[in-house]
């Protein structure tokens, strides 16, 4: 298969979709979601129709879900005599390194339904050589007990942001924690890889998504990227 080139060319492709009962609007979804628009080769197709994918899937979603459910609430407002609700849905994303032969990003899902708002983050880290995924296990030493390596990196993070008073998390979050880590939850930046609870699963809301990282400079999780001379340098004085 033909290769790429280091990093994407990506703009955002956009749509808006409005759902009404009774002629009032019930819902509004909003999406943006990367579109790689250059070089043209087959990687980039593939990752194109991805979201192309994803783009589809989520209207579908507020169409025969969250649509419907908008629409009843709506007409129970109305016979109680109530404030209409306002739900609305939003798709966006965050490329957080599009370099060295690596897209990593992350999109999120929030939706808005009556008072209480839901956040739902997925992340994508593609090979530009491959177009094909990248597991988390490629940023890590083989042999690498990952659950427990980033299970005690993230319990070690949360002692600490308590003991400080900087964050709030469930007081059962150490058996929330194991019982919903999924090793899909990940993106990478130039600096750190970086693994995620959803919302609610750890932390209240006033949290909203827990984020954690491992330096590659640690020594835990190998770097994808090449050393520039300066680093070089260094990695020989440290040798």
């Amino acid at each position: 298969m033909k290769n790429c080139s280091q990093c994407l060319e990506i703009e955002t492709l956009s749509a808006q979709r409005e759902w009404t009962a009774d002629g009032i609007p019930v819902l509004r979804a909003d999406i943006s979601l990367p579109c790689p628009i250059s070089p043209d080769c087959r990687i980039r197709q593939r990752i194109e129709r991805f979201y192309q994918l994803q783009r589809r899937s989520y209207l579908r979603y507020c169409e025969n879900w969250l649509a419907p459910k908008a629409a009843a609430d709506c007409r129970q407002a109305l016979a109680d005599s109530a404030p209409l609700p306002q739900y609305t849905a939003r798709l966006t994303y965050q490329v957080t390194c599009n370099e060295a032969g690596i897209l990593s990003l992350f999109t999120d899902s929030q939706e808005f339904t009556g008072g209480r708002t839901l956040v739902l983050r997925r992340g994508d880290t593609w090979d530009l050589q491959t177009g094909y995924p990248l597991p988390a296990t490629a940023f890590f030493p083989r042999r690498t007990f990952l659950r427990k390596l980033l299970l005690r990196t993230a319990a070690d993070e949360i002692r600490r942001q308590e003991n400080a008073g900087l964050s709030r998390y469930a007081e059962s979050w150490p058996q929330a924690m194991k019982r919903t880590w999924n090793r899909s939850n990940f993106y990478i930046t130039p600096d750190s890889f970086c693994f995620f609870w959803q919302m609610y699963t750890i932390a209240p809301a006033s949290e909203g998504i827990p984020v954690f990282s491992i330096p590659f400079c640690s020594g835990l999780c190998v770097s994808p990227f090449p050393l520039d001379e300066t680093e070089k340098s260094g990695a020989a004085d440290d040798a």
